[in-house]
C-alpha cells in the first residue's frame, strides 16, 4: 500500500518554534551545518510510530526551551499522509508541560501510537547506529525490534509488557513477596517473552531470505543468526505455547539466583542478533567502519524492500540521518537508485549539498539554517 507524507508541521519541537514542509509525497534531502536542525526534523517524523522516537528521548526533553526554562514546552507534530484511500491527518505531541505521555489523534479523534501504523511506518538509521556491532547486545536487540515493529505494529506492546514484567519480578524478588504473586507475574512474562522470541525469529528469517536475493548489489551481504535459548527455540520451530511453558518454568527455577543477582538472567532480553559479512566470512564487529555501516544499511533496505511489496500495509518511510557521508560514491548512488526503484519516500540528511548531487531532480532539496527551511529551486 503506497503511503507518503504530503505535508508535515512542527510546533515548539526541539529547535523549531514552528515549521512546515510539504514534499507532496516526494523524497527529501536536507542539508546544512551541524546543529542546524536536520535531525530534529527526522525525529519529528519518527514520532509517527510507537515508542520514543529515533533518539529515544524523554518527552520533557523534546519541547522547545527558551534560555532559562527548566523543561521543554508542550509540543506537537502533525502530518497529512497520502494513502490509497485518500489523505489522512495525524498528529502527536504533549499538551501539558511535564506530561509523561503523548497524545495521538487521527482525523481529530483520539488514537494510540500503534494505530498510526495503519497509515505510516517510519524506519530509521542514525549515526548512533554506526557502532551497532561494537555495542552491547541491548543495542542490537533494540535495532532488531524496530525492524520487527515496522512489519508487526503490535510488537511494541508485547515488548513493553515483557519489560514491565522484568521490572515487577525484580521488585517482588527483592521484597521476598508471596510466591503465588511472583508466579502470576512470571506467567505473564513468559507469554510476552514467547511472542517476542517468535516475532524476532520470523523477522530474521524473512530478512535473511530477502538479503539472499540481493546478490550483485554494492552492499555486503549479511548472514544473520539469533543467540539466546528462546529465540533459537523459535527458529527451530518450537510452538509459542511450548516456549511459554519452558520460559515460565525456567523463571520459577531461577528465582533464588535472580534474587541474588538483582536481575533476571534468562529470557529474550538476554539474546543477541549476530551478523557476519557473508562475502568475507567475518563477524561484523571485525569489519571496517565503512563495511559495518553498509551492512546495517543493507539490513534496513532489505526490510524496506520486503515491506514495500506488502499489499495490506503502508510502505515504510525511510529516515536516513547522515548516511550518505559514510558511503563511497558507488554505494551512495546505489542507495538513491534503490530508494527510487522501491517507490519509497525517504528523508535524508547531510552537511554537504554535493552529497546529493545525483538526487537533484529526483527529490526535493531543502537547506536548513538555524531551524529555518529553504527549498532549492527545481
Amino acid at each position: 500500500m503506497r503511503s507518503a507524507i504530503a505535508e508535515i508541521r512542527l510546533r515548539d519541537f526541539r529547535s523549531y518554534e514552528s515549521a512546515r514542509l510539504a514534499p507532496g509525497g516526494a523524497s527529501v534531502f536536507l542539508f546544512g551545518a551541524n546543529g542546524a536542525g536536520k535531525t530534529n526534523l527526522l525525529e519529528a517524523i519518527s514520532f509517527f510510530s510507537p515508542g520514543r522516537g529515533l533518539r529515544g528521548s524523554a518527552l520533557v526533553e523534546i519541547g522547545r526551551r527558551a534560555p532559562g526554562e527548566a523543561q521543554g514546552r508542550p509540543w506537537a507534530v502533525s502530518a497529512d499522509i497520502d494513502t490509497p484511500e485518500g489523505q489522512v491527518r495525524a498528529g502527536t505531541g504533549v499538551e501539558l508541560e511535564g506530561a509523561s505521555r503523548r497524545v495521538v489523534r487521527i482525523e481529530a479523534e483520539p488514537a494510540t501510537p500503534a494505530a498510526m501504523a495503519d497509515f505510516i511506518r517510519p524506519m530509521w538509521l542514525t549515526p548512533a547506529q554506526d557502532r551497532l556491532f561494537l555495542e552491547a547486545p541491548a543495542e542490537r536487540r533494540r535495532f532488531l525490534d524496530r525492524l520487527v515493529l515496522a512489519a508487526e505494529p503490535g510488537h511494541g506492546a508485547i515488548a513493553a509488557a515483557y519489560e514491565r514484567g522484568l521490572r515487577e519480578r525484580a521488585r517482588l524478588l527483592a521484597e521476598d513477596a508471596d510466591p503465588a504473586w511472583i508466579s502470576a507475574v512470571e506467567t505473564r512474562m513468559a507469554g510476552a517473552g514467547a511472542r517476542l522470541a517468535q516475532a524476532r525469529a520470523r523477522t530474521v528469517a524473512a530478512l535473511q531470505a530477502e538479503i539472499d536475493t540481493r546478490v550483485g548489489r554494492p552492499f555486503p551481504l549479511a548472514q544473520l543468526e539469533l543467540s539466546g535459548d528462546w529465540e533459537r527455540a523459535a527458529v527451530a520451530g518450537a510452538a509459542t505455547e511450548a516456549i511459554e511453558s519452558d520460559l515460565a518454568a525456567a523463571l520459577a527455577r531461577g528465582r533464588s539466583r535472580d534474587a541474588a543477582a538483582g536481575r533476571t538472567l534468562t529470557g529474550p532480553h538476554r539474546g543477541d542478533l549476530l551478523v557476519v559479512d557473508a562475502g568475507k566470512g567475518r563477524a561484523a564487529a571485525e569489519c571496517s567502519t565503512g563495511e559495518q555501516k553498509a551492512l546495517v544499511l543493507n539490513l534496513v533496505l532489505a526490510q524496506a524492500a520486503r515491506l514495500s511489496r506488502a499489499e495490506s500495509a503502508p510502505n515504510p518511510i525511510l529516515l536516513l540521518d547522515e548516511v550518505a557521508a559514510h558511503l563511497d560514491s558507488v554505494r551512495r548512488a546505489a542507495l538513491f537508485d534503490e530508494i527510487e526503484a522501491l517507490g519509497l519516500q525517504a528523508f535524508l540528511t547531510g552537511t554537504d549539498e554535493a552529497l546529493f548531487e545525483t538526487l537533484k531532480g529526483r527529490a526535493i532539496g531543502v537547506h536548513i539554517d538555524a531551524s529555518r527551511l529553504r527549498l532549492l529551486e527545481p
